[in-house]
């Protein structure tokens, strides 16, 4: 039987949330991002269109990038799904998280807050849920990196960056990684040869300039970049993803048509999807849509 991983990047305009079910139905989240796909009549949750539309009853791991709203819109929902595991910066306190929080906002942070503290037990490394061990995974070998040696003044430099892969294919998803978090994750042998030669990269810090960094796209040397954004952004480096990424074919589900892509984007494309793996003749595959 073929066995393969799904992969969805939300469309959640300037913010970030990736699904990946793994190929033994795990399910893993990356960010917590919502969006609005009715005209401000209501707010798109991710984390409930996992659950009702997806019938996921449970998440068996979430990665919380940095704490930043967009990055954390959905978490007033985080319990609906009652994770299992969750990763992020510990190293950034409360105190830190809530200093200069509006307080339109200050219901989602406290929450963070409170997330954080509940989960404080370390995952044992012969446990089910260790990502360190592949075959709790279907395979899929899951890898997080993070910075933490940049000033705290600004998150972006503290996001964790994850690289996922299975059947040779691999994608890099980084949260909103600036100057200081490349060069410190960049002296690491591990972290360059991790990275390397990537399939798909989610572009860092929503395809900003502030983002790109040339030594880091240059090693992921993606066949696709995704930038995950809304429609509006002053600073975009979209044309030097574009130029850096081999390119890929897209299918467009919506009129059954196909072509080469190197950049996709949230805004333009709306959610993209992925699925890769072995086939039944146990090749690997690559298969990527949009609607």
């Amino acid at each position: 039987m073929a066995k393969h991983c799904e992969v969805v990047f939300w469309d959640v305009q300037h913010g970030h949330m990736t699904y990946i079910k793994t190929p033994n139905n795990r399910h893993i989240v990356i960010d917590l991002g919502t969006g609005d796909y009715s005209k401000g009549k209501e707010a798109f949750s991710p984390l409930l269109h996992l659950r009702d539309k997806y019938g996921v009853k449970q998440l068996d791991y979430v990665i919380i990038t940095h704490p930043h709203l967009d990055h954390i819109d959905d978490i007033l929902n985080f319990d609906a799904l009652n994770p299992k595991v969750l990763r992020r910066p510990k190293h950034l306190s409360n105190a830190e998280v809530m200093e200069r929080v509006i307080e339109r906002d200050r219901k989602k942070f406290e929450k963070y807050c409170e997330i954080n503290n509940r989960y404080n037990q370390s995952i044992e490394a012969g446990s089910s849920d260790s990502v360190a061990n592949p075959e709790n995974w279907g395979g899929l070998q899951i890898k997080s990196y993070t910075p933490s040696s940049c000033n705290h003044n600004n998150f972006n430099n503290h996001s964790i960056i994850t690289v996922i892969e299975y059947a040779n294919i691999k994608i890099v998803i980084p949260g909103d990684n600036e100057k200081c978090s490349f060069d410190e994750l960049l002296a690491k042998d591990d972290f360059r040869n991790k990275i390397k030669n990537a399939d798909i990269l989610v572009a860092p810090h929503h395809g900003r300039e502030s983002g790109y960094n040339e030594d880091f796209v240059n090693l992921v040397n993606p066949r696709l970049t995704i930038v995950s954004d809304g429609r509006f952004c002053d600073t975009s480096y979209n044309a030097q993803y574009t130029k850096k990424s081999r390119g890929w074919k897209v299918h467009k589900t919506s009129n059954g048509t196909s072509r080469d892509r190197k950049c996709l984007t949230t805004a333009s494309d709306g959610e993209v999807v992925a699925h890769f793996g072995y086939n039944s003749s146990d090749k690997s595959f690559l298969y990527v849509k949009t609607k």
